[in-house]
């Protein structure tokens, strides 16, 4: 390996969505070294934690018929049964709900749950209530994506929370995507729902910290396939 890949190795990714942000704290930190030398640190050590907050580390995604992994880096909230909202177009039959709570501290950057076709994705405008709050799923602005899989139809919702005010979409309707592929990104503190049918094995419990692209939440197989847990 060379000297310069083995550098590269040591620096986690950052999306390309960050740089904007990177850039003005970056800028406001050499005028406040020009005003005041402690400032300018303290602008420095802010805009090491934009670079940070926005990193988009490589995962490795578990690769099977039936698993659905999780689409964000954060702790799962929690796991109940609910309708799901109308706009999705899956019926008013509840389903199983998946919370995953991301903090301003997680990695931002989202992943599809499963390999599909993006048959739907409809934002809706709403409020700004903190996302760990139940009620968010229905208030908060989100925008959603409805993913068929072989044998399925499952719905991934990003969910804008309290601090959060802009949610980032990769993706487009029609579009093919693999499980652990990148579709969007919320910036700043907020949530990610996943909507998934009758049946499904759920592989994870509230409080359990999820990391995008990997851990396993739950097999569209349903409960014989219990055995296969992961993280």
């Amino acid at each position: 390996m060379s000297i310069v890949n083995s550098i590269r190795s040591q620096f986690v990714p950052i999306t390309p969505e960050g740089y904007p942000f990177i850039g003005a704290f970056a800028l406001v930190s050499l005028i406040l070294f020009w005003v005041w030398t402690p400032l300018g640190w303290l602008g420095t050590l802010a805009t090491a934690w934009c670079a940070y907050f926005f990193r988009d580390p490589p995962r490795v995604t578990p690769v099977r018929d039936g698993l659905v992994v999780s689409p964000a880096d954060g702790r799962v909230s929690q796991v109940t049964t609910v309708a799901p909202p109308t706009e999705l177009g899956l019926g008013d039959t509840p389903m199983t709900r998946v919370s995953i709570f991301m903090s301003v501290f997680d990695c931002h950057v989202n992943r599809s749950p499963v390999a599909g076709r993006i048959e739907r994705i409809v934002y809706r405008p709403g409020k700004f209530l903190s996302a760990d709050l139940d009620k968010a799923s229905a208030d908060n602005e989100r925008n959603s994506l409805v993913i068929a899989t072989a044998t399925s139809r499952i719905a991934v919702v990003q969910i804008a929370g309290l601090v959060a005010r802009r949610i980032v979409s990769f993706a487009r309707e029609g579009q093919n995507i693999a499980a652990g592929d990148r579709f969007g990104m919320i910036r700043f503190g907020s949530r990610l729902d996943i909507y998934l049918p009758e049946g499904t094995a759920v592989l994870v419990a509230v409080g359990q910290t999820s990391l995008a692209g990997e851990t396993v939440v739950a097999d569209l197989r349903g409960s014989d396939s219990r055995a296969f847990r992961v993280g």
